[in-house]
């Protein structure tokens, strides 16, 4: 469905982009605390591979909805509470969407930096996400690591992933995402990092996987106190 394979996924209706070659697959809950089961695909671009280790809240935000859409959730209004179990993780997640009239409303004024235009307010709250996946929080034991002349912290809280500050790679964190792409001494550094710490936290053959993922930290710009740029492998 994706069309894997090839660069552009050019038969199928994926995005040539890891970011948008993902599939969410929803079923009715089992289980007394939660309404819907979220089993979350990450598809690569191109090679026919599947990553189900991984969660994403990017398409959780859309789990809500398209679960009432669906006829998997009976409608509420005026905010329908849709209690969602994260299949991959184990993770809870509490999502409030906007139902005014019992239906879905699409529609709004909340604007997200990055993503084009507005729409309604979609609220996501997050449960026992801390060791979701590995069952501890601290995946080496120690609150810090350092590999490759680069001090991480290692952790797992809604998946696993390796955290480092944007000054140690001699960057700022506000970058553009085509220099950061185009630095290929981060790239490659960042990776070898990344790879001798999926060791460490104990990983097994992360390959073919997306995670642990990695992310850079540094004091924000323009309002918050951290800034955050994330990667995916």
């Amino acid at each position: 469905m994706i069309g894997a394979g090839h660069p552009l996924n050019i038969d199928g209706i994926g995005g040539g982009n890891q970011a948008t070659n993902k599939v969410a697959i929803l079923s009715r809950s089992n289980n007394k605390e939660t309404d819907i089961d979220y089993l979350f695909a990450q598809v690569s671009v191109a090679d026919q591979l599947v990553d189900f280790k991984p969660t994403c809240g990017n398409i959780l935000s859309g789990v809500g909805p398209a679960a009432i859409e669906m006829g998997l959730m009976p409608t509420s209004f005026p905010v329908n509470k849709v209690r969602i179990k994260l299949v991959n993780t184990g993770a809870l997640v509490e999502t409030h969407v906007q139902t005014p009239g019992g239906n879905v409303c699409y529609g709004g004024d909340t604007d997200i930096d990055g993503v084009p235009g507005t729409t309604a307010r979609i609220d996501l709250q997050f449960m026992d996400v801390v060791g979701s996946v590995t069952g501890h929080l601290l995946l080496t034991g120690n609150l810090k690591d350092c590999f490759d002349e680069g001090e991480v912290a290692c952790l797992d809280v809604a998946m696993p992933i390796v955290i480092a500050k944007a000054e140690s790679f001699g960057l700022s964190a506000h970058e553009t995402v085509e220099q950061l792409e185009n630095n290929t001494d981060f790239i490659a550094r960042m990776q070898a990092i990344r790879s001798a710490a999926g060791v460490a936290m104990g990983m097994g053959d992360f390959s073919s996987s997306v995670t642990p993922k990695f992310a850079l930290f540094a004091p924000a710009n323009f309002g918050g106190m951290i800034a955050a740029r994330y990667f995916m492998p």
